[in-house]
């Protein structure tokens, strides 16, 4: 369930947000305009959101500055902590847990959202935790995800080979490794599920599904 990749994100939590602002040479066009698309995010969500790996909180913080009720879920414990450094989160409660295993809010929610998650799920489980997350939300309920993405397998295929002409080697590693999807599965996932989607692109890597439920 994503688990498998928890060690990265343990050797990769201080320096991560540093990664994101784009001080990192190999994943700077991964992460061009990633305060945009967390803003982006912030705003199509609605009042009440349960947010899929909330990490160093960077999007936690948008949505609670869009005054948006947040149900932060993170399974790295080093995440979290650097989360909670932040002053806009000290006091903001962070629950235990993954994209498929978590406890389920104490209250109604009508967004579900995430931020460069989504890829450490299989397909399958993609498929699954969609579904999921239909039976989660009120009708008009919206799931957002932000996170690299492909048009199709020959374009994930160049971007491969972009990555080891430019000896971007730790880059191509993880698109070898993770399960980066295509935008017409993500399109038949959903609608199979009962949602309309819109996609935005954000870089060359990175898009936006806005999925509403029927």
């Amino acid at each position: 369930m994503g688990r498998e990749f928890l060690d990265i994100f343990t050797g990769w939590a201080e320096s991560y947000d540093e990664t994101v602002a784009g001080k990192d040479d190999e994943y700077k066009e991964v992460f061009e305009n990633y305060d945009d698309m967390l803003e982006k995010i912030a705003k199509l969500s609605g009042a009440s959101v349960l947010e899929f790996g909330s990490g160093t909180g960077n999007l936690t913080q948008k949505l609670l500055a869009h005054q948006r009720k947040v149900f932060p879920v993170e399974p790295s414990k080093e995440m979290t902590e650097i989360a909670k450094r932040k002053s806009a989160l000290r006091n903001q409660l962070f629950i235990e847990g993954d994209l498929e295993n978590f406890p389920k809010p104490s209250e109604e929610i009508d967004t579900i959202v995430s931020s460069f998650v989504f890829h450490h799920l299989t397909e399958a489980e993609k498929n699954k935790v969609i579904r999921m997350y239909y039976n989660l939300l009120p009708k008009r309920g919206k799931v957002i995800i932000g996170d690299t993405m492909f048009l199709s397998h020959e374009n994930y295929e160049l971007v491969k080979k972009e990555s080891y002409d430019s000896n971007k080697l730790n880059l191509l590693e993880d698109l070898e490794r993770e399960y980066y999807p295509l935008i017409l599965d993500m399109e038949v996932y959903f609608r199979e599920a009962g949602f309309r989607t819109k996609f935005n692109q954000i870089n060359q890597f990175a898009w936006i599904i806005e999925a509403v439920k029927n």
